[in-house]
């Protein structure tokens, strides 16, 4: 049997090698553009022009005594809210904000990103499909430029009926995963270890579910549009909001933080970042950050949850409560500063199209809590202890 006669029935069977190989020479076009993103990667392409080769790199202009960090993630089950509302050209906002912001909250700087794309096929050059997925890599290459960082290389990988989703039949399935690079500093480092009553929370708004609470989102769809969600006429415009992309707040925090500024001295000092993930303010910002240090919170002015959040609560079923704890309720990370900077803070977000305000403070109490006034009932108030 010759090889050509090998590869058509391998592509009979879900994997074209010829097709995968034109799309992951696009895709390293791609990352190659990305070499010269940062002030502090020198990336040394041995490559020889082929995509698979070897792209070595070494840091530069770091503060002596530098640290390096990696941090995995992905964008869970989103990927099927992007699939059934076709923003695959915004899906990399969503897997740069999972893997970014968990070295960013720590005071570190996200310098280089390595990814692993997974989709059912890519399809063939030209059609649809193709378009689809080239759209979602091209995406990640304009914002890499944006966030200043270096897409080293990726995985593209033809999954076929491993990867699943509700919508069986899509031909756009897309599962995204990856590890950001990233450099501390002991002098940098944002830990909590200095907070103290009397300082001041600032939330970052979102205007969506970043990627957490996902299934609880679907399952929401589900009650209200039916099983096949993604069907319902009715159902577009709260399935493109549902998979409205993350915002990214990792520029903003490091310029703010230094590490941009040729003496890397932060313009204030920030005492704990607390990126609302999986958990949100019940693991993220009590349990992690204040009940250790015996510490509480009061939060008296949150963003209001955008619509679709209050929607898939209603159609979820989702207590206050609850609430708080699956999603973000509209805030997406949040800054404790001393209060005389928090002014300083919400004026030097907006220079980065992010909006920022007063949330709340730390207090001191006989037993560590923190209370939400909730913006879904009115006079209600969450006591997390």
């Amino acid at each position: 049997m010759s090889k050509l006669t090998k590869k058509k029935i391998y592509s009979q069977d879900g994997v074209d090698v010829e097709e995968e190989s034109l799309f992951s020479s696009f895709a390293g076009s791609v990352c190659k553009a990305s070499y010269n993103n940062s002030s502090f990667v020198k990336v040394h392409d041995l490559s020889g022009g082929n995509f698979r080769g070897p792209r070595p790199f070494l840091f530069k202009n770091l503060p002596k005594g530098y640290f390096i960090e990696a941090s995995t993630d992905g964008i869970g089950t989103k990927g099927i809210l992007i699939d059934a509302a076709k923003t695959h050209h915004l899906a990399a906002y969503d897997i740069i904000a999972m893997t970014a912001s968990d070295i960013t909250r720590f005071g570190g700087v996200p310098l280089i990103f390595v990814n692993v794309f997974d989709t059912s096929t890519i399809g063939n050059v030209g059609d649809k499909t193709n378009a689809i997925y080239k759209s979602a890599i091209r995406g990640l290459g304009e914002i890499a430029k944006k966030e200043k960082i270096v897409i080293l290389k990726g995985e593209t990988a033809q999954m076929g009926d491993a990867i699943g989703s509700e919508i069986a039949d899509s031909k756009t399935k897309l599962n995204w995963s990856g590890m950001m690079i990233g450099a501390y500093h002991k002098d940098k480092m944002i830990t909590g270890k200095s907070l103290a009553p009397g300082q001041v929370i600032i939330a970052l708004k979102e205007n969506g579910f970043r990627c957490n609470g996902i299934s609880s989102v679907r399952k929401a769809l589900r009650e209200k549009f039916g099983i096949k969600w993604w069907e319902n006429t009715k159902a577009k415009e709260s399935i493109r909001l549902a998979a409205t992309p993350s915002v990214l707040y990792d520029k903003f925090i490091n310029t703010l933080h230094g590490w941009f500024k040729k003496d890397f001295k932060s313009e204030i000092k920030i005492y704990a970042i607390v990126h609302l993930s999986g958990g949100a303010f019940r693991e993220k910002l009590a349990k992690d950050i204040l009940f250790p240090r015996k510490l509480s919170a009061e939060i008296y002015d949150l963003w209001e949850p955008p619509i679709i959040m209050k929607q898939c609560k209603e159609w979820r079923k989702i207590n206050d409560e609850e609430f708080y704890e699956v999603w973000n309720g509209g805030q997406g990370m949040l800054l404790i500063v001393e209060a005389k900077d928090a002014e300083y803070c919400i004026k030097r977000a907006k220079q980065f199209e992010i909006e920022a305000k007063v949330v709340g403070k730390i207090t001191k109490e006989s037993e560590p809590r923190v209370s939400i006034e909730s913006k879904l009932t009115p006079g209600k108030i969450i006591v997390y202890k």
